[in-house]
């Protein structure tokens, strides 16, 4: 083999090598950011719920007018505005979003209703 077709026999080496290592690294970075995405959902699904519950509490008779809770209830409202910032995030891992939400929703009613009742 002449000079040159050990160079370039060396360079293909380092450059698959280098290649298969940058696939690798980007399987290892898109497994985590899923895994933030969901941990992610999770948490706006924890504060969503919260701040229902927390207005459900406000709206009570013995509670209402409260400054304290309103002040609470400002900040779980402000706390959820600002997680819809990730929501570009959020969404790698989103199914059916929408049906999740209506599925609270209709759950945390119908705990409501029994609680009236």
């Amino acid at each position: 083999m002449s000079r040159l077709e050990l160079i370039l026999s060396a360079i293909l080496t380092i450059s698959i090598i280098l290649n298969i290592g940058l696939m690798v690294y980007a399987r290892v970075v898109v497994i985590q950011l899923l895994s933030i995405a969901d941990e992610l959902t999770d948490l706006q699904k924890m504060i969503e719920s919260f701040a229902s519950h927390l207005k459900a509490v406000y709206e009570l008779d013995s509670f209402y007018g409260d400054e304290t809770l309103h002040g609470l209830l400002e900040h779980a409202i402000s706390l959820n505005e600002q997680m819809d910032t990730f929501d570009y995030v959020i969404s790698l891992t989103a199914e059916d979003s929408l049906d999740d939400k209506q599925q609270e929703e209709l759950q945390y009613d119908n705990s409501t209703e029994e609680e009236e009742g």
